[in-house]
C-alpha cells in the first residue's frame, strides 16, 4: 500500500530517550467527499476511495488515526454535516449514522482517500458501504488528532482483529528496514486474510484467539512499541496479557477498543 503521501514519522532516534511518542493535535473539520472508486479486498472488505475539493488541507499523521464517516440520510443525496462550535461537531437537525474508520490511504496530489470498511456485519455503515456507487455523496470529520509513534524502535508488536486491519496495513508499509514487527491478527472469515508486506522484517500470523496469541509472545532484546486494536473484552483481555510481561514499558503502549458487541460507534481507549 502506498502511503507516501502521509505525513512522514519522525526520523530514526539515535537514543532511547527520544523514542517518545507525540500527540498532535488538527482542527476538526467536516467534508464532503464523493466516491470515485470501490476496490473488493476480500469477500469481506471493500476499500472506498473518496474524494473532492474538500479534501485539501486533510491531514492524518498517525497510521490509527480515525475519522467520522458520516452517512446521507434517507432521501438526502448529500449527508448534513456538522457545524464545529469549540472544537465541537453540532448538528442542526437530527444526528446521522456516524462511524470511526481509519484512513488507510491519503493521497494528497491526487485528491483521494481510502477507507476499508468491513462488511460481514450487518448495519447501516456496512450496508451503505456495499452498496455505494461511483459518485455517492458521504461526509467525513476528522481526524481530531494523531498519535505520532517514532520510527527508531527495534521492534513492533501490532496486534489487532478485522478491524484493525486497516491501520497494520499502514503502519507496515511505513516501516523501516532496521527494525522488525509481530504481527497476530484475528478474522471471522479465512477469506480475509491478506498479503502483508513492509520493508521490516515479518513475522505474521493469523490466529484464532488474541489473548491468548499474545499469551505466548516473548518480549524481544531492545526498544519495543506494542499496539492492539479490536473488540473490547479481547483489548482487556489482551492488555493484561501484555502487562504481564516482565520488562514492559507502559510508556510504549497503545491499546484502543474498536468495537464493542452489541454497543453501536464504541471507541475507547484502554492503555
Amino acid at each position: 500500500m502506498d502511503t507516501s503521501s502521509f505525513p512522514p514519522p519522525p526520523s530514526t532516534p539515535s537514543a532511547s530517550s527520544q523514542l517518545v511518542v507525540q500527540r498532535v493535535r488538527h482542527t476538526l473539520r467536516a467534508r464532503h467527499l464523493q466516491v470515485v472508486r470501490r476496490t473488493d479486498i476480500s469477500p469481506g472488505f471493500v476499500r472506498l476511495t473518496l474524494a473532492g475539493p474538500d479534501l485539501d488541507g486533510f491531514v492524518s499523521a498517525g497510521f490509527d488515526d480515525h475519522v467520522k464517516l458520516i452517512l446521507p440520510r434517507p432521501g438526502l443525496e448529500r449527508p448534513e454535516l456538522p457545524e464545529i462550535q469549540d472544537g465541537r461537531p453540532v448538528f442542526a437537525g437530527p444526528r446521522p449514522v456516524l462511524r470511526d474508520y481509519t484512513p488507510a490511504r491519503f493521497d494528497a496530489a491526487a485528491g483521494e482517500l481510502d477507507i476499508e470498511v468491513a462488511l460481514h456485519d450487518a448495519g447501516p455503515a456496512s450496508d451503505w458501504a456495499a452498496a455505494a456507487f461511483i459518485g455517492q455523496w458521504v461526509g467525513i470529520a476528522g481526524p481530531r488528532g494523531s498519535m505520532v509513534v517514532p520510527m527508531g524502535f527495534d521492534w513492533h508488536w501490532l496486534i489487532g482483529d478485522d478491524t484493525a486491519l486497516p491501520a497494520i496495513a499502514r503502519r507496515l508499509a511505513e516501516l523501516p528496514a532496521h527494525t522488525a514487527a509481530t504481527v497476530r491478527i484475528q478474522v471471522r472469515h479465512v477469506g480475509d486474510r491478506r498479503a502483508l508486506t513492509s520493508a521490516a522484517t515479518l513475522d505474521v500470523q493469523w490466529v484464532p484467539h488474541l489473548p491468548e496469541a499474545v499469551e505466548s509472545l516473548v518480549l524481544p532484546q531492545g526498544a519495543g512499541y506494542i499496539w492492539a486494536a479490536g473488540e473490547s473484552a479481547d483489548m482487556v483481555a489482551v492488555r493484561t496479557a501484555v502487562l504481564a510481561k516482565p520488562g514492559v514499558d507502559a510508556k510504549h503502549m497503545r491499546i484502543a477498543s474498536y468495537w464493542k458487541r452489541g454497543v453501536a460507534d464504541h471507541h475507547e481507549a484502554l492503555g
